[in-house]
């Protein structure tokens, strides 16, 4: 194993806390000052020179055979493998690990992780090398800079050791391939296509704004901005009144994360209108597009120019899942209808290549089925039936075959959306944003005749409530059917890839209700919530493992939820989309009996697929 960390040249005005690592690194003003190498558990050595000398120096060193440690090794790696060519066996991040071991509560910085363990204090020298690139420093001073370049080296390999004993190998593999999609891209951005795209846009913009008669009084008035969004098939997000604690106002503010996540809605007509209720000057596809343009503008990536470099972060979520990372969320790329695709198909192949994008059919519904030991779903599930149809029949009591595609619809969204505890308000306002108006006394019907054919889903809603209460006295307690997961009293419910899912300081107050601490403070948590948190946990873990697997033939370039997306031949098109679509069928040995199928799509271009 080599750790390393390079220290590269920052200003007030070039830094990564105002730039992505893409932008920052391929930057005309980037300059490396040196880095810290140390093989093994030998002596850490400190380097410092010009471009040529240091790729002089790193040829010295065998990356091809040996695995590569960073703390974010996203920024480590980009700069190994973009400036100077080199590509380790693996790449290994004690930010990645870290982050899927202990979540929020320790926080993600070199310096309270050490803090954390009682490894050694980190120095501060960086804070005195702002604006100063390499030939600003004196020989002293560029000492004293690699002395602490040295130290952030042993901290990272001590980080490492700690963490190691205990995280699952796969885990490690699937940090390996997440760092790769990022510092070793295949897909390619089609620029000129790009260019038309923005063009479109911006001009689409301009009607949407006339159409939608967006004018200055509309968007001062609250009511009346409501009564727009309303009209575009949105319910108007809201909160508790922070002047009348007993009333409830619309949530229109950029500080109201409903709202500002209406940034990301499918409707172009949302969009715009909330992104001029905020006072932004574009909307987020404009500012994704001409992000893409810039990425495919600014030069060669491993020899091959317009390479897109995909920046997902590992374990970003509280059930493990990736999320969008550098400004660049690929997790949320619109993709309906025509012109919901069009940035889509500007991601392709690279000449003579193809890209298979297989998503996983209804995993959570599936999972859900089977940690609940519900055998007539799973029955369902195994014969490929349209379970969708199945609850519509249940639903209106009639035949399947009379089931009509609107009623259909209205099954579809039952299964996947009341697995976990959703009320009959929920549910109407889930079918409202979606364009269907439904009343509440049907929502209602709907909602119990759920409850009543699935009685083990609803019943397993109550028995995680009591292990919510085990977690709170820190006592054992069956967790699932199958128990495929344990409930560690101490570290929360052990997932089947190794790690741990976590409520942390939770707490049953004395109405009953359940708080944990997150990111963004205290939350609630109940039974058909840990359900959810399962169901998704569960699903990653399968999707991980089938990640590796496919890995194994093809390069996996980008997860997105469900889904994986590989680059293959053109000339093995055919027989690699049936390996992938039987790895994305095949259930891990921990899953017997789980009955799982996939969707796959294959083009040149990810729009598509």
């Amino acid at each position: 194993m080599i750790t390393i960390d390079f220290e590269t040249f920052y200003s007030v005005e070039y830094s990564l806390s105002r730039m992505t690592t893409e932008e920052y690194v391929r930057d005309e003003r980037f300059q490396v000052i040196g880095l810290a190498v140390k093989v093994n558990d030998g002596p850490t050595e400190w380097f410092s020179g010009g471009d040529a000398e240091l790729a002089e120096w790193l040829a010295g060193f065998d990356w091809g055979s040996h695995f590569v440690l960073a703390h974010n090794a996203m920024f480590d790696a980009a700069i190994l493998t973009w400036n100077f060519g080199q590509k380790p066996k693996a790449w290994l991040d004690t930010l990645s690990m870290a982050r899927a071991i202990f979540g929020t509560q320790v926080g993600g910085s070199l310096r309270k992780l050490a803090e954390h363990f009682g490894l050694g204090a980190k120095g501060t020298e960086v804070e005195n090398a702002k604006g100063k690139r390499r030939e600003d420093f004196s020989p002293e001073q560029l000492a004293l800079y690699g002395e602490y370049c040295c130290n952030d080296v042993e901290l990272t390999y001590k980080l490492f050791k700690e963490m190691d004993g205990a995280f699952p190998v796969l885990e490690k593999r699937l940090i390996d391939l997440t760092i790769r999609m990022f510092s070793d891209p295949l897909l390619e951005l089609d620029t000129p296509k790009l260019e038309q795209h923005l063009i479109g846009v911006k001009e689409r913009k301009e009607r949407l704004f006339v159409e939608a008669n967006i004018t200055k009084e509309v968007l001062n008035s609250s009511a009346k901005f409501a009564a727009l969004l309303i009209e575009n098939g949105v319910s108007p997000p809201m909160k508790i009144s922070p002047t009348n604690p007993e009333k409830a106002t619309y949530a229109f503010a950029k500080s109201d994360a409903d709202f500002m996540a209406l940034l990301e809605h499918p409707n172009e007509i949302v969009q715009a209108l909330v992104a001029a209720r905020v006072g932004a000057k574009s909307t987020l596809e404009e500012t994704r597009t001409e992000r893409f343009i810039a990425i495919s503008r600014r030069g060669p990536i491993g020899g091959a120019i317009r390479r897109l470099p995909i920046p997902l972060k590992y374990y970003a979520a509280h059930t493990g899942r990736w999320g969008g990372a550098d400004k660049v969320n690929l997790q949320n790329l619109p993709s309906r209808g025509a012109e919901g695709g069009k940035l889509k198909r500007c991601i392709v192949a690279p000449s003579g290549h193809v890209i298979i994008d297989c998503d996983s059919a209804q995993i959570e519904a599936r999972v859900l089925a089977w940690l609940t030991g519900h055998r007539r779903l799973l029955q369902l599930f195994a014969e490929q039936q349209d379970v969708y149809v199945d609850m519509a029949s249940q639903i209106f009591e009639k035949n399947t075959i009379n089931v009509t595609p609107e009623e259909r619809f209205i099954g579809k969204t039952t299964v996947l959306g009341a697995g976990y505890g959703m009320g009959a308000i929920k549910f109407q306002a889930q079918l409202a944003n979606m364009g269907k108006q439904v009343d509440i006394d049907t929502c209602k019907m709907i909602i119990k005749r759920y409850r009543l054919v699935n009685p083990r889903i609803a019943s397993w809603w109550n028995h995680l409530t009591l292990v919510l209460d085990a977690m709170c006295h820190q006592k054992p307690f069956l967790v699932d059917y199958f128990d495929v997961m344990t409930l560690d009293p101490l570290t929360g419910i052990r997932l089947p890839n190794g790690l741990n899912l976590s409520y942390p300081e939770l707490r049953r107050h004395s109405n009953g209700e359940f708080t944990y601490m997150t990111r963004t403070g205290v939350n609630k948590i109940y039974g058909g919530k840990v359900a959810e948190n399962l169901c998704q946990a569960v699903a990653r873990c399968i999707i991980g493992e089938q990640m590796i697997q496919i890995s194994k033939r093809y390069r996996v370039v980008l997860t997105v939820h469900d889904a994986i997306a590989s680059v293959v031949p053109e000339a093995d098109a055919a027989e690699a989309r049936a390996y992938i679509e039987e790895c994305m069928r095949t259930p891990p040995v921990w899953a017997a009996g789980l009955p799982l199928n996939c969707e796959s799509g294959m083009a040149r271009n990810y729009g598509d697929c």
